[in-house]
């Protein structure tokens, strides 16, 4: 939406106007309040500048990412685009079926993705047309059409062991996957937040680590305590990095970090461990280690503990254990005898 659109009053009645090529549009309101004015304006902006009468999917598809510049999910949806643009780009929202969809989930699995022999999986078909309906929710609000996608298949159960992570951590790394493992690990950080720390945000005095960027829109992130281990890391990587960001190569910020971490994990033996499997291994330990659900789910960033409750609270020591003691019957056959 135009970030320079404003709601005023003319004649006593709200009115919400912009610049469009050059010139000044103005739309008289019928809302009574402000608002009221505020969704009826948001609704006029979505139809008559973000979404007027013949915008294409490809159209709206750009003015959402060109909206997001900056974020990580508008690079993402520049690379979806490539599957999704072929399929949807050409058509009008009010063109979108079912059978669109499920024509299109269809066709991602049968074809086998750049250096693979086999398709797409579920979940990066559920996140592709995910951000689909992301795109015309924004665009046409309670207007947009409904969008099918396959199931979410379940989260994935593979985290290290402690033997695993020590062999990770021994294996030959370079300093900057080295480091990004490290903050991983110990601040139970997703890939993307670790690749986005700046070192403005890493206080060695307060031995905390903020992985927040101010920025809206954003998977949960936390602030955490920096622990001996981080902190010998991090010291390392201050000395050798010339940018404002923790992880750097050749003096440059890192944008991915896949064939380096995945070199390390073959060298350490290690087998399906992708940069997430080390938020998920540290989540696990803190919970097996006993630490309550509602600080695990704090330094997750989870703002509802439910959730983390819900994907971890299975692996605390003290999980169902009063249930099953309760159906342990033995013990009645001793009561009665």
């Amino acid at each position: 939406m135009p970030a320079d659109y404003r709601i005023g009053r003319l004649n006593g009645r709200y009115v919400v106007s912009w610049w469009a090529d050059g010139k000044r549009k103005r739309y008289r309101l019928d809302a009574l309040t402000a608002k009221d004015a505020e969704r009826e304006a948001i609704d006029i902006i979505r139809r008559e500048v973000v979404a007027p009468p013949g915008s294409t999917i490809a159209d709206l598809w750009e003015a959402y990412r060109a909206e997001k510049e900056g974020r990580r999910v508008s690079v993402a949806m520049m690379h979806e685009w490539k599957a999704l643009g072929p399929h949807f780009g050409h058509l009008r929202p009010d063109q979108i079926t079912t059978a669109v969809c499920r024509a299109y989930t269809a066709s991602r699995k049968k074809t086998p993705v750049r250096g693979k022999t086999t398709g797409a999986h579920d979940g990066t078909i559920w996140t592709e047309l995910g951000h689909l309906r992301s795109v015309l929710n924004w665009a046409l609000g309670d207007k947009a059409p409904k969008i099918e996608r396959p199931a979410k298949p379940a989260p994935k159960e593979r985290y290290l062991t402690h033997a695993e992570i020590a062999k990770l951590l021994d294996a030959p790394a370079p300093l900057h996957i080295k480091t990004a493992i490290y903050l991983m690990l110990c601040t139970a950080a997703r890939v993307g937040a670790a690749l986005e720390l700046t070192w403005d945000r890493v206080s060695f005095d307060r031995e905390q680590v903020d992985l927040r960027t101010g920025i809206g829109g954003l998977k949960g992130r936390a602030v955490v305590p920096m622990n001996a281990d981080l902190r010998a890391v991090l010291q390392s990587a201050r000395a050798a990095t010339v940018t404002d960001y923790v992880i750097e190569w050749a003096g440059q910020p890192v944008a991915n970090i896949k064939t380096g971490f995945n070199a390390v994990v073959a060298a350490a033996g290690l087998a399906n461990v992708s940069p997430h499997v080390l938020r998920h291994t540290a989540a696990v330990h803190m919970v097996e280690g006993g630490v309550p659900i509602p600080e695990v789910a704090q330094y997750l960033g989870h703002t509802n503990p439910d959730i983390t409750f819900r994907v971890y609270g299975r692996f605390s020591p003290t999980h169902l254990r009063k249930a099953a003691d309760l159906l342990n019957f033995s013990r009645l056959r001793s009561v009665a005898s």
